[in-house]
């Protein structure tokens, strides 16, 4: 085999991530509800709480802007499905963790792994995405999802990649590693 077979490939994009899937939710349904009390500035009151009139009233069009603001997050948030954030390949020997626009790009042996293995997230549901991040002596990739495969190299590096496909690719550097051990 050739070093510069690529046996396998995962694009994961910026849109699906959780956290910023929330944060862009809540800031749209927050411009909308502002839209909405700007036209119909009439006070409400509900049992635990009063919400007032409208308190720019002398301006006809003063809510539109909500409107556009809540319209141009959500084309935001439906554009970034289409931003790529980590884009994983595996060769014979080596893996390449490629980031967005100018990040840095991450090469890691294979055969200077000593250990492999592949665990789960914590049952939190809102972790934000991140690239190259070194944060207590672990290297950190991650868009989504709730499983990842972490990768000790003999330097004592540690590499926690998260993936969509950990199974399969688990399976895969698993038995990379024992084929470049034999």
């Amino acid at each position: 085999m050739k070093d510069d077979e690529l046996i396998f490939e995962e694009r994961q994009y910026m849109g699906y991530n959780r956290f910023s899937m929330l944060v862009r939710t809540i800031l749209a349904v927050f411009c909308f509800m502002a839209y909405y009390w700007s036209e119909n500035p009439k006070p409400v009151e509900l049992t635990f709480f009063k919400i007032g009139s409208y308190p720019i009233q002398h301006f006809s069009q003063s809510g539109t802007i909500f409107f556009i603001i809540g319209l141009f997050v959500l084309l935001i948030s439906i554009a970034l499905t289409y931003v790529l954030h980590i884009h994983t390949k595996v060769y014979n020997n080596y893996m390449v963790i490629d980031g967005f626009w100018n990040a840095r790009r991450v090469k890691i042996d294979l055969n200077g792994i000593t250990h492999i293995r592949k665990s789960r997230y914590k049952k939190n549901g809102f972790r934000r995405a991140v690239y190259n991040l070194h944060n207590k002596g672990i290297i950190k990739f991650y868009t989504s999802g709730s499983d990842f495969i972490e990768l000790t190299d003999n330097s004592g590096f540690v590499y926690r990649i998260g993936s969509q496909k950990t199974v399969e690719l688990y399976r895969l550097l698993k038995a990379r590693l024992n084929y470049l051990a034999v």
